[in-house]
């Protein structure tokens, strides 16, 4: 809780902002209850967030940040073949998003409508995980274990083509009994295409 000793922080907006996100859900959250949180006016929180979607954002943001630190651990791992780095990339993601359903259903939810509402930040983020994809798949092709032309079209391919299993969009057939092999034909499919 913010008090008059100490300044008031992105971090601990956004921490009060998850919090309340999670107790009453993306849609009846509003700035003032954040505020109540954090004990200041809501004129304070403007200061720092100009709206309730921009304070929305900005907790997604953070938390991309986080998935996307994440998987860049891996894609910068060199030991082992690129193809084990590259499948526990796409597990490592497709499993934080499960989770994140399963788990943390409320800021899922926020998640979800943000994707739709702050398509520059959704862009940047997925621009950033091709990177990552293509940084695998570069060093599978100096290592002769893949053989493509050009590592992020490459990379862009196999993004999408896994899409179905991270996409938001995608979020209620990640249940699905049948959703680990779709996912493993798919896998096949694409090693198959850059080996």
């Amino acid at each position: 809780m913010a008090n008059d000793q100490q300044p008031l922080t992105k971090e601990a907006i956004l921490d009060a902002a998850e919090q309340v996100l999670r107790r009453y859900g993306p849609e009846k959250t509003s700035v003032v209850d954040v505020a109540k949180v954090l004990q200041v006016s809501h004129g304070t929180l403007y200061r720092h967030f100009p709206s309730k979607s921009a304070l929305r954002e900005a907790v997604t943001e953070r938390w991309l940040l986080g998935l996307a630190s994440s998987l860049q651990e891996i894609a910068n791992q060199t030991e082992g073949q690129a193809k084990d780095r590259l499948r526990l990339w796409l597990d490592t993601l497709v499993v934080f998003k499960r989770n994140y359903v399963l788990e943390d259903p409320e800021m899922f939810s926020m998640y979800r409508s943000v994707t739709q509402e702050a398509v520059k930040l959704i862009q940047d983020h997925v621009h950033q995980l091709i990177q990552q994809i293509a940084q695998i798949v570069d060093a599978g092709v100096k290592t002769q274990e893949f053989q493509v032309d050009a590592s992020e079209d490459a990379a862009r391919a196999i993004f999408l083509a896994t899409s179905r299993f991270h996409h938001p969009a995608h979020a209620t057939e990640w249940l699905d009994s049948t959703n680990a092999a779709d996912f493993e034909r798919v896998w096949q499919l694409v090693l198959k295409g850059i080996s």
